[in-house]
């Protein structure tokens, strides 16, 4: 028996699927599919629905290019519907919104939503994209063309400020200059070439196996970890 037999289609077949940012955790479409997009789905690696409208499969972005693959696959507890964690390349809507939710329901109209993601990962892509995009007048732009050594010098002195402020016992200086050291941060990741999802990724490493509420089993720790 295959975990999808288990699974409670209604009465053409279908599931709701429901894809989520596996980084940040940004719900961004809805989506329905069948036993058979959902084999496609866990053989493939990438997102593939049923389309309700063309009575056909498909796989997310075969005509937009914005194609979404998959971390893993998740059913509710009635195993009426599914999710699927992913990376979503581009935009999710077809009307180039990153999120298909992008708007809010106001009163009595909808209105545009701000972005759910976390302020972490909305930063981090700003950063990638003056990374890109080099616009003038930006600080950002700045630390890039001066190169690693100024990133470092930035980076130093930050974490030298935030170790002040925590010795000075002020609140609100001491999240001001971590969110400092922060930014320079994820500057320094971007100029090294390092995907931000490696040091997410390793910090999951050593953090991930703590075990569920009830549960007694220890969560592993190694000494080299610092945890």
């Amino acid at each position: 028996m295959t975990w999808t037999e288990g699974l409670k289609f209604d009465g053409r077949g279908l599931v709701p699927v429901v894809a989520q940012d596996a980084g940040t955790g940004e719900v961004l479409m809805l989506a329905w599919a069948n036993a058979e997009a959902l084999r496609l789905t866990a053989e493939t690696g990438r997102a593939h629905y049923w389309s309700r409208s063309r009575a056909s499969l498909w796989a997310k972005g075969e005509t937009s290019g914005h194609t979404q693959q998959v971390v893993d696959v998740r059913v509710d507890c009635d195993g009426d519907a599914i999710l699927y964690r992913v990376r979503q390349s581009g935009a999710a809507c077809h009307t180039g919104e990153r999120s298909c939710f992008h708007r809010v329901a106001g009163d009595p109209e909808l209105a545009a939503a701000p972005d759910p993601r976390p302020v972490l990962a909305r930063v981090q892509d700003i950063v990638a994209r003056r990374h890109e995009e080099r616009p003038r007048e930006s600080y950002t732009t700045y630390l890039f063309d001066a190169g690693t050594d100024k990133i470092l010098k930035k980076v130093g002195e930050e974490a030298t400020e935030t170790i002040i402020a925590a010795k000075n016992g002020d609140p609100a200086e001491l999240a001001s200059e971590t969110a400092d050291l922060l930014f320079h941060l994820l500057v320094l990741w971007q100029a090294q070439g390092l995907p931000f999802d490696a040091v997410y990724g390793e910090l999951d490493r050593r953090f991930g196996a703590v075990p569920r509420a009830g549960s007694t089993a220890p969560a592993p720790r190694r000494a080299s970890d610092g945890t």
